[in-house]
């Protein structure tokens, strides 16, 4: 029964804590006479609107970086079984690593990767 009243002990002091952390700041801080407060960049004045749009190349940046993303989801378990498999996971693996090359460099070429255009 020790186990168990002592799990009740960390229970309770942990809720009393969660309590006292998300009701007392707002009570004794700077924001209790705050006139307003604005969710976004810390309670500071926002220069533009939330809902403004943003460049498609943020976009394309973001898919690339996906891609690769993705590259190393799928090399983790092939570095995993790499030992066992031997030579045929090893040119699996340089085709895939080929055809992301291929993908990057036509990138590359037609100035996805380029800002200034």
């Amino acid at each position: 029964m020790a186990p168990f009243g002592a799990a009740v002990v960390v229970v309770l002091a942990g809720g009393i804590a969660v309590l006292a952390a998300r009701w007392l700041p707002p009570a004794v801080g700077p924001e209790a006479t705050a006139p307003e407060r604005i969710p976004f960049l810390g309670g500071g004045v926002p220069e533009v609107h939330a809902w403004s749009r943003f460049h498609i190349r943020y976009y394309a940046m973001a898919l690339l970086f996906l891609a690769f993303d993705m590259e190393m989801v799928f090399m983790y378990p092939w570095a995993v079984v790499f030992a066992a498999e031997g030579a045929v996971a090893l040119v699996e693996m340089l085709m895939f690593i080929t055809i992301l090359l291929l993908g990057i460099l036509y990138a590359w070429r037609e100035g996805a990767l380029s800002w200034a255009s």
